[in-house]
């Protein structure tokens, strides 16, 4: 941030902004806990506000209220929950807190027993964590800190729902995977695909996504792990029934599509012909949301790309090749005329449409010329025609 534009923020600040950081300063103890909690309240959906606490100095005297062991309990919690408030603002007041290095102080205040701090300081990283700006390396850099946060996953729901979270988004090397894999996560998480709570089953799936990607290590231990006696891949199974969030649809399918590509599950198996590559396709028609096809689309061509029997099946399955001609309409004339939002919805998806159709097209003709000639003589009958990549399949 240069110089001139940090005296222009501190300009813009209000006195009512100084004031709260003003009284994080109190000699009295009781005062300055009331001063948190009136600054957490002053936040709330207040962009504005966040950007000039943060600029007036909040978060390092914050840091070292919630660090300190002769701060109240209740006043820890509070410094926890403001400082996670602030992280929900722009990816600039993440960056600021990052450079505070709220990370590591977040991740000591786990050490402290009381369960209501742990659950703020994690939801906190949660926050940090899963914004894009942050280096998910930090979450390696102390080699205590992911077996602690595993020994954790057994203290509440909201311990459970905001680790395993942490973990799917900071989870994105084979290096990762592997210090994931080598202190217990595989059976740490398991049992949280059964939780009554639906964000801790989901967050797990998640997890479970991440890790099985191009890793035939975690595969091959997955396809033989058993959840209340009964197989991780039936589980799996499960969660992609018609009566299931779309999301826990598609997340158990890429599970059990990458758990295939990873050599643990047989291409020919029941779970993946009449149960994986059917929900997949499903996906791919025009009730879901784009993002959905998209997703959908991806994974159906990462699934059965390397496998002949599978592209035959796909390409007689569910009209797939006329939902894919669908997915190069958008944006659509009529979105544009009547609801602009729903256009610039359209167009910032009609790119990602356009290309997980064309990887789709590639995944079916890749390797068999009558299953090639079949899509490129369907793809032409639809109008509009589909913009063929078909003679470079």
């Amino acid at each position: 941030m240069t110089v001139g534009l940090s005296r222009l923020l501190i300009l813009e600040v209000t006195a009512t902004s100084r004031h709260y950081v003003d009284r994080l300063f109190d000699p009295d103890p009781q005062k300055v806990l009331q001063g948190v909690i009136d600054m957490k309240n002053a936040v709330i959906g207040n962009n504005k506000q966040k950007a000039n606490l943060i600029v007036l100095g909040a978060v390092p005297r914050l840091l070292y209220l919630l660090q300190q062991s002769s701060s109240s309990a209740e006043l820890r919690t509070e410094c926890a929950v403001v400082l996670g408030s602030l992280a929900m603002g722009t990816e600039n007041n993440i960056k600021s807190l990052v450079d505070c290095h709220i990370i590591p102080a977040l991740l000591q205040g786990l050490l402290c027993p009381d369960l209501i701090f742990i659950e703020a300081c994690l939801r906190c990283l949660r926050t940090v964590f899963i914004s894009p700006v942050t280096p998910v390396q930090l979450l390696y850099t102390d080699p205590t800190v992911i077996p602690h946060l595993m020994s954790l996953l057994s203290r509440s729901q909201r311990t459970q729902e905001y680790i395993t979270q942490i973990f799917s988004h900071c989870c994105k090397t084979p290096e990762h995977q592997t210090v994931l894999f080598n202190h217990g996560a595989i059976q740490n998480i398991a049992p949280l695909l059964t939780s009554p709570s639906y964000k801790v089953r989901m967050q797990a799936l998640k997890c479970f996504s991440v890790l099985a990607y191009e890793n035939t290590q975690v595969s091959m231990t997955l396809v033989n792990v058993l959840v209340d006696g009964e197989l991780l891949s039936q589980v799996f199974v499960r969660m992609m029934q018609r009566d299931q969030p779309i999301e826990m649809q598609l997340t158990a399918a890429k599970c059990l599509t990458y758990m295939c590509r990873a050599g643990a599950i047989r291409t020919d198996d029941r779970c993946i012909v009449l149960k994986t590559l059917p929900c997949l396709v499903r996906m791919c028609s025009k009730e879901h949301l784009l993002e959905e096809r998209v997703e959908g689309a991806e994974t159906l061509a990462y699934l059965m790309e390397p496998d002949v029997e599978l592209q035959r099946i796909a390409s007689t399955t569910d009209h797939l090749v006329a939902m894919l001609a669908d997915y190069f309409k958008y944006p659509s004339s009529v979105s544009a005329i009547t609801d602009i939002k729903r256009l610039d919805h359209d167009l910032k998806h009609a790119h990602e449409l356009r290309q997980a159709a064309f990887k789709l097209y590639a995944s079916l003709g890749s390797n068999d010329e009558d299953i090639r000639k079949k899509v490129s003589f369907s793809a032409v009958r639809y109008d509009p025609p589909v913009p063929i990549l078909l003679n470079s399949l």
